[in-house]
């Protein structure tokens, strides 16, 4: 029997498959990418998803990349709560199994940096940032830079990443930074329900400009909390932009395996054989 190289492919797609079943989905995981988490203590589930996560599927793959709003808020580095702590070690312990982690700010947890960073093992990444992963090239962002259409958003957004302010506010006592920080989400939690749908989501002139300007054709973000897979075409070539979402009742990954395929996956707790969207 003759067999052609569309044979030998659908073979090894099969039998891939067949392993995939039996082993879980680790076996055929690379890189992994996790955004919006918002870990709090009032879902103290979702902390143990999390850390079910990083012991089971997060420990044999080649990275980890936490793209932004790990934490419902953050205030600095010097504030260490029980939740920090427990999400320090797991993240220090997957480290130390030699695992890279890189964490990449989002509008929650902005003012995490170097130090939380440093002890937890992560290395702190510029928004956007460019990878390259089984040889594709890949541009991370957390993805409000996206949003240009909610203008009152984007002019808080610039002010707040200025050395100036956030040297302000941290050294501003613990317990006014707390009061500061519940203040400002209830007050956009309040805005944001009087905004149009429309201007929470990307700006895809914007999504356009920035791949163009590093020259990409995937581009991988979360923050919107609408996960999908949109093509799009860029001076006439094919591209694709990848969202997550959030961890709201159960987690979810973004992993690029080793074929080239990017699947999004979901779990609870306790999971290892999760369900997955292959994009």
């Amino acid at each position: 029997m003759e067999l052609y190289p569309s044979d030998f492919k659908a073979i090894n797609a099969t039998i891939g498959k067949i392993i995939n079943y039996h082993t879980g989905i680790k076996n055929f995981m690379t890189t992994l990418f996790i955004a919006d988490l918002h870990l709090n203590p009032q879902h103290p589930e979702m902390v143990d998803v999390f850390c079910n996560f990083i012991r089971t599927q997060a420990k044999d793959v080649d990275a980890l990349y936490i793209l932004g709003d790990l934490f419902e808020s953050w205030i600095g580095d010097d504030y260490e709560t029980k939740l920090s702590r427990r999400v320090k070690q797991e993240l220090k312990w997957l480290r130390e199994q030699g695992i890279p982690i890189y964490f990449m700010q989002g509008n929650r947890d902005f003012l995490l940096g170097e130090q939380f960073c440093a002890l937890s093992g992560m290395e702190l990444l510029p928004d956007p940032h460019i990878i390259y992963v089984n040889n594709k090239k890949i541009l991370l962002t957390h993805g409000d830079l996206l949003c240009t259409d909610d203008h009152d958003y984007q002019k808080f957004r610039i002010t707040a990443r200025t050395p100036e302010y956030q040297q302000q506010f941290l050294r501003k006592p613990l317990w006014l930074r707390r009061l500061f920080a519940k203040l400002l989400r209830a007050f956009s939690r309040y805005r944001n329900k009087k905004k149009p749908k429309e201007i929470m989501d990307v700006n895809a002139d914007a999504v356009i400009d920035m791949m163009r300007k590093y020259d990409v054709t995937t581009l991988i973000h979360g923050h919107t909390h609408r996960p999908a897979v949109h093509e799009l075409t860029i001076d006439g070539n094919l591209a694709k932009r990848f969202v997550l979402d959030a961890w709201h009742s159960r987690g979810n990954v973004l992993l690029c395996v080793a074929d080239g395929n990017i699947e999004l996956h979901y779990f609870d707790k306790g999971e290892n054989h999760a369900k997955s969207n292959d994009y």
